[in-house]
């Protein structure tokens, strides 16, 4: 069976990778911590194995993260500028392979929605094939890795491992803001141990109008937004408010239908993506890659959009929950 301890595996290796090749570069300008930081980070996808297991402790993956975030502080990062094509090759290759560039790129979805859908069948003796409480991560994986074979078998570069090499490039370009993400998403679950959801809910009751729906949804659709905006995840700032206002006030007092309540209150999170530099892999990210003069640029364009969609989605939920 595929299980996603592979997958994990498989993502340690590459970030390796990306180190090795950083320590080579005698023209990095910061290629010591730029490989330190890296190098540790896939180092963390493979000890994190036996922290699951439960045969290693985890302080110490807590201590890797306050060394990753210490080089990243410390200004240890840097942008190697590896080797690539010229925009004038670029242009060249768009010309002569036209629409096939879009095929290694809608392989990748092709493939996992495929796989997922076939997942139930896909079986050794009574054995799946692919880990079935990860199905999709597994999925994702595995259609990331056809559709890189399938891009070097249309555009046959010179080294089979450009992927690998233009990879690098383009997490370099990206930087520390690459595992944003991935940290932003534990922080809600932090701050809901911590009780910051109770905080907020004493905090809200008391500022609210008692008994006044419209007050309650206004509270928690924008304290949705608020919360995203600050931790740049939707998925961080659910917990919080759902713990603060969505279930014990919107579903339990007014009786408010959950997933009505909750999907829209999502929505109303996300609007705060549009709206945050927390959310680099939206927002900090595309800047970067188009090189573009202002950093917060694709957020300045998506504000016109953010706001009036909340208020339709604080709408929503009044008129349709309840």
């Amino acid at each position: 069976m595929i299980n996603v301890e592979a997958v994990y595996w498989f993502i340690g290796i590459l970030f390796i990778a990306w180190a090795a090749l950083i320590m080579r570069d005698p023209n990095h300008p910061r290629r010591w911590g730029s490989s330190a930081f890296w190098g540790l980070l896939g180092l963390c996808f493979f000890y994190g194995t036996w922290v699951q297991a439960g045969t290693a402790p985890g302080w110490i993956l807590g201590i890797a993260v306050l060394v990753l975030v210490a080089l990243a502080a410390s200004g240890q990062l840097a942008d190697g500028r590896a080797k690539t094509s010229t925009g004038e090759q670029r242009e060249a290759f768009a010309a002569r392979f036209g629409n096939k560039l879009f095929i290694p790129a809608l392989t990748l979805p092709v493939v996992t929605v495929i796989l997922v859908l076939l997942a139930p069948v896909l079986n050794i003796g009574k054995t799946p094939i692919l880990d079935p409480k990860n199905t999709t991560l597994v999925a994702l994986a595995i259609g990331a890795i056809v559709a890189a074979v399938v891009a070097l078998l249309i555009l046959r570069p010179k080294h089979p491992l450009t992927p690998v090499f233009e990879s690098r490039r383009i997490l370099e370009s990206i930087g520390w803001a690459a595992l944003l993400p991935q940290m932003l998403s534990t922080l809600g679950i932090l701050f809901t141990k911590a009780g910051v959801g109770t905080a907020v809910s004493t905090l809200a009751t008391g500022v609210m109008p008692k008994g006044s729906l419209l007050a309650a949804v206004i509270v928690y659709c924008v304290g949705m937004f608020v919360f995203t905006v600050l931790m740049g995840n939707g998925f961080a700032a659910f917990p919080i408010m759902t713990a603060a206002i969505g279930w014990p006030v919107l579903v339990q007092q007014f009786h408010g239908n959950p997933p009505i309540v909750f999907a829209i209150g999502m929505l109303a999170g996300f609007c705060g993506t549009l709206c945050t530099p927390m959310a680099a892999n939206f927002n900090l990210v595309p800047s970067a890659l188009l090189e573009m003069k202002n950093k917060y640029g694709v957020i300045g364009a998506q504000l016109g959009t953010a706001f009036p969609l909340l208020v339709v989605n604080t709408a929503l939920m009044y008129f349709l929950a309840f």
